[in-house]
């Protein structure tokens, strides 16, 4: 199969994933989605612990998450998104999307396997990512609906795009570049976790930016 595909895979899968969630959804008694939310939610926040301590050097890490909330902040990327839900009359649209975009695409599995995939031809790591995710979406649709589901795209056009570029990204596979990337990564699932569980809203989704400047301020940081 043309590695190009690769993206494509992940995405169906994804997709699949989300529309037998959400036609599990509306057979699932209350109690039980309950439950299935702090699973969720305790479970995203032992995934964040676990990313942020990849992490060499915090201060990029803060650093990325202060600059990338400003911009967030100025673009209203989650006012936008709530606007979509709203459109839709999905009240989970915002927070569904989020948590399962970042699931789905800050990982090493993601990074490596899509340059992997791009410079060898080999795209059985990102095969393997897809079964995951598609089974993962299955459970995350069934508790945030459509927002999981519109999440398909976010993978498509990233991995696709590191995958046509991956000549050109292989320097994210760095452990510098690629453990301060996680870890800002799990600051912003952390933020989720909190949501999820009503402890605090975070505003996630306006985080969004830090992922583009993590690796400008590790390159940068390089330099000095």
């Amino acid at each position: 199969m043309n590695v190009i595909l690769t993206p494509l895979v992940n995405a169906i899968a994804v997709l699949i994933g989300s529309l037998i969630g959400i036609f599990l959804r509306k057979g699932i008694p209350e109690k039980i989605r309950k439950i299935l939310f702090y699973a969720v939610g305790l479970s995203t926040i032992g995934l964040s612990i676990s990313m942020i301590l990849k992490t060499d050097n915090f201060l990029i890490v803060l650093g990325s998450m202060a600059i990338g909330g400003v911009l967030g902040e100025i673009l209203n990327i989650e006012g936008t998104l709530k606007k979509i839900g709203d459109s839709i009359k999905e009240g989970d649209f915002s927070t569904g999307f989020v948590v399962s975009s970042l699931l789905f695409l800050i990982g090493p599995m993601t990074i490596v396997g899509s340059i992997t995939a791009g410079l060898t031809g080999d795209g059985s790591l990102i095969y393997m990512k897809s079964l995951l995710d598609g089974i993962s979406s299955i459970v995350l649709a069934s508790l945030y609906g459509l927002g999981v589901m519109l999440s398909s795209l976010s993978v498509l056009i990233v991995q696709g795009s590191i995958v046509i570029l991956s000549s050109k990204l292989s320097f994210l596979t760095q452990g510098s570049y690629l453990n301060n990337l996680i870890a800002v990564g799990g600051l912003m699932v952390l933020g989720i976790g909190l949501k999820i569980l009503e402890i605090k809203d975070t505003r996630v989704g306006n985080f969004l930016p830090a992922l583009f400047v993590s690796p400008i301020l590790v390159y940068i940081v390089s330099l000095i």
